[in-house]
């Protein structure tokens, strides 16, 4: 042959693949790989050139040669088969007489399969790979167990998933996926090999092998569950085995920024950073915390090393949508959306999308983003979007269904329950239950914050104000929270104690400058303590800008 085809295989496996592209093109032309007389050669020959593109991500093109290499490799079967018959009838012919090609025909179909994949379209991928019947891979089980679920075929998707740990056990992302999808601890674990290796000893008798294995399916199924208190206890204990475990301590994180444990997952988030800057996993569940602890000087760097290190990723999208939504709330959108077209099952985008929707006061639309990413995978910051969404709607029993929904999924979560009583607080004649909620989320949680400003709110509204302040000043001991101290402001403020007010005012900004509420009731403050009437609208102000406008009309005349 003209062009060896090994010399493209060794092109390709030195990443050279435009060099590799360009010499399979003087291949696929060569007269050796005529496509009459050498129909098997002309296959190969097109595969070679399939591969080359699909490394240059030329996918489009990729597909449209791979299909090639398909027809000319039916074709090469065809004359293989008649080949075959006149040997058999003709004994002196030589077995070289024809060729069979070397192609693995369900290799190529699942390399249009993956060029698919990398254009999102996942239908047209998951048909290419449905004609794959028999002698499916590891590969191919993990990529079929993806687009099944894509297509929302779970049980399929369990079985593609389950037959990959069959294979190997070692494959994370079908425990995790299994583990989401509701498997149990027994069941995935019944699924690794138990045959004896060389040594005689079985490969999943030794804590070494094994032991360690089995208690990261018991984390993603407890964290699958709702369960993260036990979750987060088991990666615990695996961070101890495996420390600075850059993967487990992205997991912990995650879960911490779940359940509302801010400082915790923001320094488990920081540690990661520390090990691998260009890390890009859960960066923008990284970045919703910044954004609520009013750290922007972080959060802008975070978003400027997110773009130097991969500006394709979903992430990035959402941290820039986090970080827009004080300045522009319809670029801060346009970003969630971009993170979700890019990535039609990335959670936190959904979730952004959701509250900013809620934020621009279109609760409809933020319903169904909501129901999405709860969909993908419940949990409580999704429930919370719904109720807060039907409640803005003025939805009472569908907030009510939502809220209750959330308590059976997570039966031991105090958000949950706190959550049930922010929907009975909405209506006066609720209140009572609102403050039984309340007090058991607090007695299921007692450092649970969120709970403690709720049951002082309800506690203002109902004149109760001493009360509020007793149950505020328990957590000021242990909590530096700017949203604590505003709450104790704002009950100071309406009883008259505005020297109190003041300090607590005070106190809210040194933590978070940026605190709005704080700014706003301090403004307010200062009004009443002056004399001033806080709701009196501003003349002199309104008057100096007519003034000001009326200086600057004649030079724009």
């Amino acid at each position: 042959m003209d062009v060896p085809k090994d010399q493209i295989a060794t092109l390709l496996d030195h990443g050279l693949y435009n060099s590799a592209q360009m010499l399979s093109c003087f291949l696929v032309s060569s007269p050796a790989a005529n496509a009459e007389t050498s129909p098997h050669l002309k296959a190969e020959s097109l595969v070679l050139l399939g591969d080359a593109l699909f490394r240059e991500r030329e996918f489009r093109r990729a597909i449209h040669t791979y299909k090639q290499a398909l027809q000319y490799y039916k074709i090469a079967k065809q004359s293989s088969t008649t080949s075959r018959s006149s040997l058999s009838s003709n004994r002196s012919s030589s077995p070289n007489s024809f060729n069979i090609s070397t192609i693995n025909e369900n290799e190529v179909k699942f390399k249009i399969a993956s060029c698919h994949c990398a254009l999102n379209e996942n239908r047209q991928a998951l048909a290419e790979m449905e004609q794959i019947n028999k002698g499916r891979n590891l590969q191919m089980n993990l990529l079929m167990g993806k687009l099944y679920r894509y297509a929302r075929n779970n049980r399929s998707a369990i079985t593609c998933y389950k037959e990959c740990l069959r294979q190997c056990p070692y494959v994370i992302e079908a425990i995790n996926a299994l583990a989401e999808l509701g498997v149990g601890v027994k069941d995935i674990i019944s699924l690794f090999p138990q045959t004896s290796n060389r040594s005689g000893r079985a490969p999943f008798d030794s804590f070494d092998s094994s032991r360690w294995l089995q208690r990261y399916v018991e984390a993603q199924c407890c964290i699958a569950s709702n369960d993260y208190k036990g979750g987060l206890e088991l990666f615990t204990d695996l961070l101890q085995r495996f420390p600075n475990n850059m993967h487990l301590l992205l997991e912990v994180a995650k879960v911490e920024a779940i359940i509302g444990k801010n400082d915790e997952a923001i320094s488990n988030f920081e540690k990661a950073r520390s090990i691998d800057p260009y890390v890009m996993t859960y960066m923008d569940e990284y970045a919703m915390l910044l954004k609520m602890k009013s750290d922007f000087s972080k959060l802008n760097k975070l978003v400027h090393d997110l773009l130097i290190t991969d500006p394709t990723r979903p992430e990035v999208f959402v941290a820039l949508s986090v970080l827009w939504e004080r300045k522009d709330e319809r670029g801060a959108l346009s970003y969630a959306e971009k993170s979700i077209r890019i990535d039609e099952r990335h959670i936190p985008g959904y979730i952004m999308k959701g509250n900013l929707l809620l934020t621009m006061k279109r609760a409809e639309a933020a319903v169904i983003a909501f129901r999405v990413a709860q969909e993908l995978r419940p949990d409580i910051r999704s429930y919370q979007g719904l109720v807060h969404s039907f409640l803005s709607l003025s939805k009472i029993k569908e907030a009510l269904y939502a809220a209750r929904e959330a308590m059976k999924a997570m039966p031991q979560s105090a958000k949950a329950l706190k959550l049930v009583g922010d929907v009975h607080a909405s209506n006066s004649g609720g209140r009572e239950k609102a403050k039984k909620f309340y007090e058991s989320a607090l007695r299921l949680e007692p450092g649970y914050l969120g709970a403690a400003l709720a049951l002082a709110e309800l506690h203002v509204i109902e004149g109760r104000n001493g009360d509020a302040v007793s149950l505020l000043e328990r957590y000021l001991k242990d909590w530096a929270d700017d949203s604590l101290h505003v709450k104790l402001a704002q009950v100071f403020s309406a009883t008259n104690m505005l020297q109190e007010a003041l300090s607590h005012y005070q106190a809210a900004l040194r933590i978070n400058p940026q605190n709005e509420a704080a700014k706003m009731g301090l403004d307010r403050l200062e009004k009443q303590m002056k004399g001033v009437d806080p709701d009196a609208p501003e003349e002199d102000e309104e008057n100096d800008d007519d003034a000001d406008a009326d200086q600057e009309e004649p030079d724009l005349l």
